[in-house]
């Protein structure tokens, strides 16, 4: 019992942030876009990066809204998620020279130390529920 409520409550915390993340990222899109040309990435790969991102974000809520898909949502959102925690770490180790956040809404106004404590807690929650949830 308190298994499968930690399973659906870590379901809804990481729905929340990717549909809040998502979402605000859409709704200012064009703002997104300015903010993937300056990442330290080739800005040919915006076209790419400001379609996935979001789409990515809104299939793993897809994913863990449905029992049957809930595993595949947890090992996407980890992969997600330790992806952005390790940009966060290379960020506050100074590999880049300047980082705008692209996050969208009010998690751009995070520190990038408070982004690695997020982050890091969503990869936390991501990888518990991927292992309590093998035998769903």
């Amino acid at each position: 019992m308190k298994r499968r409520i930690f399973l659906e409550v870590a379901a809804g915390l990481i729905i929340l942030l990717f549909v809040y993340a998502s979402t605000s990222k859409l709704i200012a899109f064009k703002k997104f876009i300015g903010e993937i040309n300056n990442q330290p990435l080739p800005n040919s790969w915006t076209p790419f990066l400001s379609y996935c991102i979001p789409a990515a974000e809104i299939a793993i809520v897809l994913l863990l809204i449905w029992q049957r898909t809930r595993r595949l949502g947890f090992l996407i959102s980890l992969i997600f998620m330790s992806v952005f925690t390790i940009y966060a770490a290379i960020i506050l180790l100074h590999g880049f020279e300047y980082i705008p956040c692209s996050c969208g809404g009010v998690i751009e106004h995070l520190t990038w130390t408070q982004h690695l404590l997020l982050n890091t807690f969503y990869v936390l929650l991501s990888g518990t529920g991927l292992f309590l949830s093998k035998n769903e």
